[in-house]
C-alpha cells in the first residue's frame, strides 16, 4: 500500500535494531527495582548496581515468546477486544489532573468526573474499552485513589478496562480486584482481563514503580503496554532516528523482563514520544513529529511481530477548538492508518495531557467513528457492484428512488451525531450552536440515559469489602 509517510526499508529497520542492541549490550538500561535486577542476573544478564546489559540473544529469545496478538476479556463477552495484527482498539484519555470547562476555565478533577467518563465509555458505540485514571481525582486520597478508580471501572461499565500500574501494591490491588470480578484470582492467571501502561523513564531507565508493577502483572500473564514518552531534544536525542533507537532499547528491555518472568505474557510495543517545543520547553503532542513517531512505532512493532500502541486524539490546545480538531485528527488518523493496535487517548485530552474535556470527548468519539469508517474494507462483490442496477438506471438517471438506496441509506454511510451537515438556515433555526455546545448537550443526554450494567451483588459486596480493607491498611 502506498503511503507518503516515510516507510523504513528492511535495511533501515535492521540498522535501528543493530544500534539498539549495541545500546543494550554496552550502555544498558537502569532498573530501579531490586527484584528486577535479580531476575535479570539469574537469566545471565550483566548487572552492575542498577544497570542491566542484555545480549541480542536474550532479547531475541524474549521476542520469540511474546504473542503477536491477544484478547482482553470483558465482564460482558460481547465487549471482548482483540489487540494485534489487523485489529485495533480505541481507549479514552489517561492521566489528566484537570477538567476543562466549556467556558475555557480549568478545575481540579473529581471522582464524579471519573465516574461520568466511565459512563460515557460504557455507552459509547465507538470506544472499545474503559480506561484507567482518565482523570486524577483531587477529592480522593492519592495514596488509595487507584482503588476507587478500579472499582468504578469494574462496576460502571462491563467493557474491558485498564489496570493500575501506579506502584507494585497498586498492581497487586488491580489483580485482586479483577480476580474478585472473575470469581477468583486464579481464574485470571494467563487469561487477560485487563491491560496496564508501563512507561520507561527516558533516557534508558525504568522506575521502581513501573518495574515492580510489570513484575506483578507479568506473573499473572496480564498484558502490559511497554511505552516510551521521550521529548526529542530533551529526554531523547533531537533526531528522529536517534530517539527511535533509544526508545526501542528501552521497550525491548522491558519486554525482556516480562518474558523472563512469564514467557507468553502479552506485551504491546508503545510510544507517545514527540518533539520538545524549543521556545517553551514543553512537550508538543500536537506536533507533526508525534505522528512521525507513531508511524515509526507501528513499523518497528511489525518488524518484531508485536502489537503496537500510540496516542490518538492528541492536542496542545486548551480548548475543543479548531486547533484541537486539526491536531487530534492528524494524530488519530495517522495511528489507525499506520496500523497501531492499541490507541490510548482516543478521546478527551486537551493541553498536552493536562486536562480532559467532556465536550472534546464527544467530538473525539465521533472522530473515532469517522476514522474507523475510513479504514473499513470496501465490499467489491458482484452484489455490491450491482451492475444490473447501474444499467437499469442508465445514462442520466438517478439512484435516489432505487429500492437498494432505501434499504441501505441508514447504514451505508457514516452519520454524525454532532458534526453539522445542515445548511445555514437550518443551523440557525436550531440555535446556531458551535460543535462544542452541541457536544455539551450530547454529554447531558448520554448521562441522563445511562443505565448501570448488571453485576452480581456478591461481587459488589466483595469489591466494597476489599477496597475498605485496603484503604485502612494504606492509611495505617
Amino acid at each position: 500500500m502506498y503511503s507518503r509517510i516515510h516507510e523504513f526499508t528492511k535495511e533501515e529497520l535492521d540498522r535501528i535494531h543493530k544500534a539498539s542492541m549495541d545500546l543494550l549490550a554496552t550502555t544498558g538500561v537502569n532498573f530501579n527495582e531490586a527484584e528486577a535486577l535479580e531476575i535479570f542476573k539469574e537469566a545471565g544478564a550483566t548487572v552492575e548496581g542498577k544497570n542491566v546489559r542484555l545480549t541480542e540473544e536474550m532479547v531475541k529469545k524474549a521476542l520469540s515468546t511474546a504473542p503477536e496478538s491477544f484478547t482482553i476479556h470483558a465482564r460482558n463477552p460481547e465487549h471482548d477486544v482483540k489487540v494485534g495484527l489487523n485489529d485495533f482498539v480505541y481507549a479514552p484519555g489517561y492521566g489528566a489532573p484537570f477538567v476543562s470547562e466549556i467556558d475555557g476555565t480549568q478545575r481540579e478533577a473529581t471522582m464524579e468526573d471519573y465516574d461520568n467518563f466511565c459512563k460515557l465509555v460504557h455507552t459509547s458505540k465507538y470506544l472499545d474499552m474503559n480506561g484507567f485514571m482518565m482523570v486524577e481525582p483531587s477529592d480522593v486520597d492519592s495514596a488509595s485513589v487507584h482503588l476507587d478508580l478500579l472499582k468504578s471501572s469494574i462496576l460502571l461499565s462491563d467493557k474491558a478496562f485498564m489496570g493500575s500500574p501506579l506502584s507494585r501494591h497498586a498492581a497487586i490491588d488491580a489483580l485482586e480486584m479483577a480476580g474478585i470480578a472473575w470469581g477468583g484470582k486464579e481464574n485470571i492467571r494467563n487469561h487477560p482481563v485487563t491491560i496496564s501502561l508501563i512507561n520507561s523513564l527516558s533516557p534508558l531507565q525504568f522506575s521502581d514503580e513501573m518495574a515492580g508493577s510489570l513484575i506483578e502483572l507479568a506473573r499473572y500473564g496480564q498484558p502490559c503496554v511497554i511505552a516510551a514518552l521521550a521529548m526529542a531534544g530533551s529526554s531523547g536525542p533531537v533526531t528522529a532516528a536517534g530517539l527511535i533507537t533509544m526508545q526501542n532499547a528501552e521497550i525491548l528491555a522491558g519486554l525482556t523482563l516480562a518474558q523472563l518472568i512469564n514467557p507468553g505474557t502479552p506485551v504491546v510495543y508503545g510510544c507517545t514520544s514527540s518533539a520538545m517545543d524549543m521556545r517553551s520547553g514543553a512537550l508538543a503532542i500536537g506536533a507533526p513529529e508525534l505522528s512521525l513517531f507513531v508511524s515509526a512505532t507501528a513499523q518497528l512493532a511489525h518488524y518484531y511481530n508485536l502489537p503496537s500502541r500510540s496516542g490518538g486524539g492528541l492536542t496542545d490546545s486548551l480548548l475543543p477548538d479548531a486547533q484541537a480538531g486539526m491536531e487530534s485528527a492528524l494524530a488519530l488518523s495517522t495511528a489507525v492508518n499506520s496500523g497501531i493496535n492499541f490507541i490510548l487517548h482516543s478521546a478527551g485530552i486537551l493541553g498536552s495531557y493536562i486536562s480532559m474535556s467532556f465536550e472534546k470527548f464527544m467530538i473525539d468519539e465521533e472522530l473515532c467513528g469517522m476514522v474507523r469508517k475510513l479504514v473499513k474494507p470496501v465490499d467489491v462483490s458482484d452484489e455490491a457492484i450491482d451492475l444490473a442496477m447501474i444499467k437499469k438506471v442508465g445514462i442520466g438517471g438517478q439512484f435516489l428512488t432505487e429500492p437498494k438506496t432505501f434499504k441501505l441509506c441508514r447504514t451505508e454511510f457514516f452519520l454524525p451525531g454532532i458534526a453539522n451537515r445542515s445548511n445555514f438556515e437550518s443551523w440557525q433555526a436550531a440555535g446556531s450552536l458551535s460543535i462544542d455546545k452541541k457536544a455539551a448537550k450530547a454529554v447531558e443526554d448520554r448521562l441522563a440515559k445511562y443505565v448501570q450494567p448488571e453485576i452480581a451483588p456478591s461481587v459488589v459486596e466483595a469489591l466494597d469489602a476489599y477496597v475498605e480493607k485496603r484503604k485502612k491498611e494504606i492509611a495505617g
